[in-house]
């Protein structure tokens, strides 16, 4: 059986932590377009999280891990 290929374009964006889970290199929304969204959303943005559930699972598949 041949090996899995790595998607690319989900690996630039993501990243696996050592226990597994899947971490995003970057947040989005937050380039430019600011003046419209309140102190509260810009807030949140600045947090990373990470993605979990069916999601995560896909992140993972795609990556080849």
């Amino acid at each position: 059986m041949p090996k899995m290929k790595t998607r690319k374009s989900v690996a630039k964006r993501f990243r696996l932590t050592k226990s597994g889970k899947v971490r995003p290199l970057g947040s989005s929304g937050t380039s430019h377009l600011l003046s419209k969204k309140d102190s509260k959303r810009k807030r949140r943005l600045r947090k990373g999280d990470l993605i979990g559930g069916k999601q995560a699972t896909n992140m993972r598949r795609l990556m080849g891990a």
